[in-house]
C-alpha cells in the first residue's frame, strides 16, 4: 500500500563494516595517484598525518573525525596529507529520503545544482511526481524496499542523511500506516546513522504543537515535549519520534555525531503539485485567480478570529532549503528547531498576495469548515525563531507577499512550473 508517495514498508537494516584491508587498499591506490602528474600533492611536512606502520587500522569515519578535529591537519598542511581520509575526500554522497516529494525534491534540486552527489530514496507512483526531480542529476534513485542493500553497498561514501520521507497527510486516519512510516522507520534510520557516524537532519512538524495552547517554542527537553497535544495522528507520530530522540540523547545512548529535527510550519512553493488536497492554498487557488475567478475559504468558527483572519506562519519552501543547507555547512548544536518566518499572517493576506501577483481583484466566498475538521483546526501558528537565530542563522525569511510573488512569477505562471 502506498499513501502520499511514501509506502508502508519496514526496513531491517544490517550493519556494515569497512575492513582494514579494504581501507588500506583504497588509501594505497589514492596515495599512489597523489604522487603522479602535475597535480601531485607535496611530500608530507613535519606536521602532516602519516599512517602508522602496518597500515590504517581504524574506520574511514574515525579518520575523518580526527582530521576535522585537528586544526593543523585542516589548515595549512591540507595539501600535504598523505592519504585522503577526510569526509571531503572520501565521503561524498548525500542521501535524501522522500527526495521526490515536495520539500525533498526542492532540496535535491538545490544540492545537485551546486554540484553535490545526491542519492534519493523514494517512490514515484503513476502520476507526474517524477517531474519533481526530472531536471536534476542524481546518483541513485533507490526504491524504499532496497534501501538496506543500498546503504550496505554504498556505506563508505555517505556523508550526510536528510530524512524527509513520511506519510505527511494530516487527514490520514490509518494510524498503523503512519506509525510504520513516520516512527519506526525514523528510529531505524537514526540507529544506522548513530552506528556509522553519519550526521542526520530529519523532518519533524509544527503539527506537534496541536492547537498552540502550549505555545510554539522549540524546546526539546522531555518535559516540554510531553506537554504538547497534537490534533491528528500525523502530528502525534512526529511528536512520538521527537520524544524518543530526546530520551535517547538524555540517557546518553548512541546518537548521530550531529543531529537536527526541523519543525516545519506551513510550507508552500514549487513541486507540491502531486499532493492533491494537501497542496497549499496558493497552489490550489492559482488557476482560478489567474482566470479572474473568486476563491472559496473556510469561515472562522472561533470568536477571536474574523473570517479570513485565521493566522498561520506561511514559509516559502526556498527558505526551508536554505536552512537545511546551512545546518549541514555550519553544524549547530544538536536539537530540535522551528522553521517558519516567525511572523503569522492571515489567510486574507495570503490570498491578497496571490491576486496581486496575477493582477486580479480578490473576491472571497465563505463556506463552513467541515465538522470533521473543525475541532482539529489550527487558528493561529507562529514559529518562535529565537533558537535558530541564536545558533547563527541570520538570513531573512520571505513574507507571503515576497514568497507568493516569486512562486507565481518563476513557477506557477510558466510553461514548466517545476523546480
Amino acid at each position: 500500500m502506498m499513501r502520499n508517495g511514501w509506502p508502508n514498508w519496514r526496513l531491517f537494516f544490517v550493519g556494515w563494516r569497512c575492513s582494514s584491508k579494504a581501507v588500506n587498499a583504497r588509501l594505497s591506490r589514492r596515495g599512489s595517484r597523489d604522487g603522479e602528474g602535475p597535480g601531485a600533492r607535496a611530500a608530507p611536512g613535519p606536521s602532516a598525518f602519516r599512517p602508522p606502520p602496518g597500515g590504517i587500522r581504524f574506520s574511514l569515519r574515525a579518520a575523518g573525525r580526527a582530521i576535522e578535529a585537528d586544526p593543523v591537519a585542516r589548515g595549512a598542511t591540507r595539501s600535504a596529507w598523505t592519504f585522503p581520509a577526510s569526509r571531503v575526500d572520501l565521503l561524498t554522497m548525500i542521501v535524501v529520503t522522500g527526495g521526490t516529494g515536495f520539500i525533498g525534491s526542492n532540496l535535491v534540486g538545490a544540492l545537485a545544482g551546486s554540484g553535490e552527489r545526491v542519492s534519493v530514496c523514494d517512490t514515484l507512483g503513476t502520476g507526474e511526481k517524477w517531474r519533481n526531480i526530472a531536471k536534476h542529476e542524481i546518483d541513485e534513485l533507490v526504491d524504499p524496499s532496497a534501501l538496506n542493500e543500498f546503504l550496505t553497498r554504498r556505506a563508505e561514501e555517505i556523508s550526510f542523511v536528510y530524512h524527509l520521507g513520511a506519510v505527511s497527510a494530516t487527514t490520514e486516519t490509518n494510524a498503523d500506516l503512519i506509525a510504520d512510516s513516520n516512527f519506526r522507520l525514523s528510529q531505524q534510520i537514526w540507529r544506522r546513522c548513530a552506528a556509522h557516524d553519519i550526521p542526520l537532519v530529519y523532518a519533524s512538524s509544527a503539527a506537534t504543537y496541536g492547537d498552540g495552547t502550549q505555545g510554539f517554542v522549540d524546546s526539546d527537553d522531555r518535559g516540554s515535549l510531553a506537554r504538547l497535544r497534537p490534533l491528528n495522528a500525523y502530528g502525534w507520530s512526529k511528536l512520538a519520534f521527537d520524544r524518543w530522540v530526546a530520551r535517547e540523547a538524555e540517557e546518553d545512548r548512541p546518537t548521530p555525531p550531529s543531529w537536527v529535527g526541523l519543525k516545519f510550519f506551513n510550507v508552500y512553493g514549487p513541486n507540491e503539485y502531486h499532493k492533491g488536497d494537501m497542496r497549499s492554498v496558493v497552489t490550489k487557488a492559482y488557476p482560478g485567480a489567474a482566470s479572474g475567478d473568486g476563491v472559496t475559504l473556510f469561515r472562522s468558527h472561533h470568536p477571536d478570529f474574523e473570517d479570513g483572519g485565521q493566522m498561520r506562519d506561511f514559509v516559502y519552501v526556498g527558505d526551508c532549503i536554505d536552512v537545511m543547507r546551512w545546518i549541514r555547512e555550519h553544524r549547530p548544536a544538536s536539537g530540535i528547531y522551528n522553521v517558519g518566518t516567525g511572523r503569522a499572517q492571515t489567510w486574507l493576506e495570503l490570498m491578497g498576495a496571490l491576486y496581486t501577483a496575477v493582477g486580479k481583484d480578490l473576491s472571497v466566498t465563505w463556506v463552513d469548515t467541515p465538522p470533521n475538521l473543525r475541532e482539529k483546526y489550527q487558528y493561529f501558528t507562529q514559529a518562535d525563531m529565537t533558537k535558530l537565530r541564536e545558533a547563527g542563522y541570520q538570513r531573512p525569511f520571505a513574507s507571503v507577499q515576497e514568497g507568493v510573488t516569486d512562486y507565481v512569477a518563476n513557477f506557477l505562471s510558466t510553461e514548466d512550473p517545476y523546480r
